[in-house]
């Protein structure tokens, strides 16, 4: 009876190891999902804001020749 006993608990928590281990392989696969698409953003505005910034040195240029 209590190696029954010591059986069924030790499936029981071998069973909770795997759970675990799969919610934090889950949770990993989400934060790195998270990262990508913040780095994919941050490369964008980064292009945004080089545009921004040729467009005023032009501007500048442009007005710098007019004079």
């Amino acid at each position: 009876m209590k190696t029954l006993l010591v059986v069924v608990a030790t499936a029981a928590l071998a069973g909770c190891g795997v759970e675990t281990a799969t919610t934090a392989a889950t949770a990993a696969s989400i934060k790195k999902q998270e990262l990508e698409q913040g780095q994919k953003t941050m490369q964008q505005m980064q292009q945004k804001i080089d545009a921004t910034m040729q467009q005023t040195q032009q501007r500048t240029n442009e007005a710098a020749d007019k004079q």
